[in-house]
């Protein structure tokens, strides 16, 4: 079903300057309203409210009234989720419906570039593949019904381009189908899409079997609204996927890991066939691979369960990251499971003992964080991983110096999904133990994730094993 219009949605003029239609690419769709308001409210674009309670999930049409054309192109600059922006013209239910509309909102501004600008006229549809012939036919009606262009046809370099979109919805895509609801408007922008293949993480020298793939990685940056001179980290910050797209934004980034092998490119290699980590495999380097070695901060080995090891002010401007679930092996934390006594020389080289980092604790661990780390008006955003089937929002931690933005669902399986979760900080840290993270119901009390992942049955959980060949722990099937 097709997102609902208002009655007013094809007029080029509104109370909020012109309406435009956004395209999006047809996946992360729990995520669209999300990133569209953080680019909003990082632009200072007015974006109307009311707007949003139309969009529909499973249609990647949505209209939307916007102040000027450099709004629009401002919010296609950054999203990852933006296919096109496209100033809308009209709409119908069917063609005719289309070329009505067509007439009765043609301006003066409109016949100006038909009549002066070269142009090119694109014919696409959701859901249904259609053939060459059947698109030549709708722009031969559409010019001759609705919009008599008079200017020249130039497939390679127009002056205007413009899109005749068909949305079939979710019907079946059978040779007889018909669109639900047809557009018609002027190009503006393209998202910034092409990036996701830019910062594809098989490009990168240095990955792992966590690794976040450029998208979401791309997509959690916007959430945190990262630009130019922030600084950001990541407490969790494997090979360092998440910082790539918040340096390719000017942010100067950093992160911990308690993993020294993987920092220090010592694990063992997550590519097939690869024997040995070749010895300039380094988060600096996969950021100089992009030219953005300036942006590197510095990656420590450290617990991110030890605050103390920072000064206590507001040091960061955003904090993403993607902790630990716990499925190939448990989350570490340094503690002792006995009491070691070490001599002054021993102390020099010593490798402090783990004990398990359990998921409540981490969130916990990562929220009080923030509060004391985040500067007032800083995002935290981090991925929550749950089984769907006992998930309620009371399982998400809240802390009272933090407002909760944004709950995005990505499904992994019938069974497994994980939460993206952002966070505003908005009062400034201060000694209070009240002050501090909490969890109306922990989501894992009763059972680990890892135990969830694998459907295991409480009196079995003891039984199962990691070794061999086992899923991401990021990345479920």
């Amino acid at each position: 079903m097709a997102a609902p219009m208002n009655s007013n949605a094809s007029s080029l003029q509104c109370k909020h300057g012109k309406t435009y239609l956004l395209y999006f690419a047809n996946h992360h769709t729990d995520f669209r309203v999300a990133e569209l308001v953080a680019l909003a409210d990082m632009f200072g674009i007015d974006l109307p409210v009311a707007d949003l309670k139309f969009l529909d999930k499973e249609c990647p049409f949505f209209v939307v009234h916007l102040s000027s054309e450099a709004d629009a192109k401002q919010l296609a600059s950054r999203s990852v989720l933006i296919k096109s922006i496209i100033e809308l013209w009209g709409h119908g239910i069917t063609h005719e419906d289309l070329f009505e509309d067509l007439r009765k909102s043609k301006d003066s501004v409109m016949s100006h570039l038909m009549d002066t600008a070269s142009f090119k006229i694109v014919v696409d549809g959701f859901n249904k593949s259609l053939p060459q012939k059947y698109k030549v036919q709708r722009i031969e009606r559409l010019t001759e019904d609705a919009l008599p262009f008079s200017g020249k046809i130039d497939l390679k370099n127009p002056d205007q381009l413009y899109y005749l979109l068909e949305d079939y919805g979710k019907q079946s895509k059978n040779a007889d189908s018909v669109p639900q609801h047809v557009y018609f408007g002027r190009w503006i922008a393209d998202g910034n899409r092409n990036e996701i293949q830019n910062q594809e993480v098989n490009k990168r020298s240095f990955i792992g079997n966590t690794s976040m793939e450029a998208s979401l990685s791309l997509l959690m940056a916007n959430l945190s609204k990262v630009q130019k001179n922030m600084l950001v980290i990541d407490p969790f910050v494997g090979t360092g996927s998440i910082l790539v797209p918040c340096a390719y934004h000017q942010a100067y980034v950093m992160g911990t890991d308690i993993n020294y092998l993987l920092l220090h490119a010592k694990a063992k290699p997550s590519r097939h066939k690869q024997k040995t980590r070749s010895p300039d495999e380094s988060i600096r380097n996969n950021l100089a691979g992009y030219g953005l070695e300036a942006y590197y901060g510095d990656i420590m080995v450290a617990d991110a369960s030890r605050h103390a090891m920072w000064r206590t002010t507001e040091i960061f401007d955003a904090i993403i990251t993607d902790p630990p679930y716990g499925i190939r092996e448990g989350a570490k934390k340094v503690g002792k499971e006995e009491a070691v006594t070490l001599t002054p020389d021993q102390r020099v080289d010593h490798i402090p003992q783990k004990v398990e980092y359990d998921l409540s604790n981490i969130f916990t661990d990562l929220l009080n964080f923030a509060y004391k780390f985040l500067r007032t008006g800083g995002r935290l955003t981090y991925w929550f991983p749950v089984h769907r089937a006992n998930y309620k929002e009371e399982n998400i931690p809240h802390h009272p110096s933090m407002r909760l933005v944004s709950n995005c669902e990505q499904t992994m399986n019938l069974r497994i999904s994980r939460r993206l979760i952002t966070m505003e900080k908005i009062q400034q840290y201060r000694e209070d133990e009240s002050l501090a993270s909490q969890t109306h119901v922990d989501h894992y009390l009763n059972s680990s994730f890892r135990n969830m992942y694998f459907n295991v049955p409480e009196n079995q959980q003891k039984s199962v094993t990691t070794e061999g060949n086992t899923p991401d722990s990021k990345k479920p099937p």
